[in-house]
C-alpha cells in the first residue's frame, strides 16, 4: 500500500532567521567586545586579563556557533580570534601567529566546535521527538 503523503514543515529545516544572521551579528557582536575591551583599559598584557578576555570570546563564540549553521563555525571561530588577536593580545589590529596567537585561535575553534555540536544535538533530540 502506497504511504499517504505528509505535509512538510519548514522549521524543521531549520531556515530561520537567527541562523541565517548569526555570523554577521556574531562579528558585530566580537567588534563591541574588543571595543568595550580597549574602551575600559582591560586589555594589558598580564597573563590574567588576557585569560578572562579569551574567556569571553570562546563564550561569545560558542553562543554564536549554537545559532549559527553547523557548516559556518569555523567562520565564526575565525572572526572572533580575528578580533581577540587583533585588538586585544596586540592592540594595534595586527594578526601574527605565534604560540598566544594559536592558542587562542585552538580554544575559540573549540568553543566553536562545541557549541555546534551542543546545537545538533538538540536538533536531533527534538527531530526524535516529532517523529
Amino acid at each position: 500500500m502506497p504511504r499517504p503523503r505528509t505535509a512538510r514543515r519548514t522549521a524543521a529545516h531549520g531556515r530561520t532567521l537567527a541562523r541565517d544572521l548569526a555570523v554577521p551579528l556574531g562579528a558585530v557582536a566580537a567588534a563591541l567586545l574588543a571595543t568595550v575591551l580597549l574602551l575600559t583599559g582591560r586589555t594589558a598584557h598580564a597573563t590574567v586579563t588576557l585569560a578572562v578576555a579569551l574567556g569571553v570570546f570562546a563564550l561569545l563564540t560558542l553562543l554564536v556557533s549554537a545559532l549559527a549553521r553547523p557548516l559556518t563555525m569555523p567562520v565564526v571561530a575565525l572572526v572572533s580570534w580575528m578580533f581577540y588577536d587583533g585588538f586585544v593580545l596586540h592592540q594595534r589590529s595586527d594578526l601574527a601567529f605565534q604560540q598566544p596567537d594559536r592558542t587562542g585561535l585552538l580554544v575559540l575553534l573549540l568553543a566553536g566546535a562545541a557549541g555546534a555540536g551542543c546545537a545538533a544535538a538538540v536538533r536531533s533530540l527534538r527531530r526524535r521527538r516529532t517523529s
